[in-house]
């Protein structure tokens, strides 16, 4: 039996891991080939770091994922915050399901559905162009959002409730006492959800097609465009750059929530 589920559990990470590898591995081959290894180079890399175009939709793809990050975070911890506050269990399960729904729903919905209100509230303001970058980022935003209240909330849950009334009570103002007791206590939540805002903001293709200007590309509207001609051997580099930062953030996200672990059981 445990040599089954040892096979078992074998065949799922190579069927999850197996393209990766494939592309790691040819993002170092020498030649356009995904078949033969020809050699192994750092050309591909190279030509990545000269393509101008494609290091611009990079740039952009990273400030629409910061920005997105930081506004859904703070938001996020806000309306956690407050959602944990409210006394009636109607109105906060309420809150929980609508909060859900962009999580759920499927992307292209979303997308067509942003897209119809941006087109609608650009032509009621009389504007040229009713998309742009702003117009992505409140998309980014919207969908991020639900993910850093997901990670923050259980974190409220856990959290002491008598530690802010205690801080209170020695002489911090409501304010403080949010910044110097509740904030450190969810921080790890916070994390955890601004990384999860982050790489959803940097993996999205069909909302940021809907609600993108002609003047601003991210990455995988690029990769998209290029599709239709052919993908050359670059983009298994940037693929290979993209997947290591996401693993570096991952380990980052796993060992803050161990340390956590390991502080509350002290």
């Amino acid at each position: 039996m445990k040599t089954a589920s040892k096979i078992y559990t074998a065949i799922i990470f190579v069927f999850l891991f197996a393209p990766i590898a494939i592309l790691l591995v040819f993002s170092f081959n020498d030649a356009k080939s995904l078949s033969v290894m020809s050699g192994v180079s750092l050309r591909w890399y190279r030509e990545l770091f000269h393509d101008e175009a494609t290091l611009q939709s990079v740039r952009n793809t990273l400030i629409l994922a910061v920005s997105a990050m930081v506004i859904s975070t703070v938001m996020g911890t806000a309306a956690s915050v407050g959602m944990e506050k409210l006394r009636s269990r109607w109105l906060r399960s309420a809150l929980n399901t609508a909060t859900d729904i962009p999580m759920t729903n499927p992307d292209i919905i979303t997308g067509i559905s942003l897209m119809l209100m941006f087109v609608f509230v650009g032509r009621l303001f009389g504007l040229a162009n009713s998309l742009s970058f702003w117009t992505m980022l409140i998309a980014h935003v919207t969908f991020c959002l639900p993910y850093v209240i997901l990670q923050v909330q259980p974190r409220l849950r856990q959290m002491d409730p008598s530690l802010p009334e205690a801080a209170q009570d020695l002489g911090c103002t409501p304010l403080r006492a949010f910044f110097k007791v509740t904030i450190p206590e969810i921080m790890p939540g916070i994390i955890t959800g601004a990384i999860m805002a982050f790489t959803m903001s940097l993996d999205d293709f069909v909302i940021s097609y809907f609600t993108s200007g002609a003047g601003f590309q991210t990455l995988p509207i690029r990769i998209y465009n290029m599709t239709k001609k052919t993908v050359t051997p670059k983009m298994y580099a940037l693929a290979t750059i993209i997947f290591f930062v996401i693993l570096a953030l991952l380990l980052i996200s796993n060992l803050t929530d161990q340390s956590d672990k390991k502080y509350r059981k002290k």
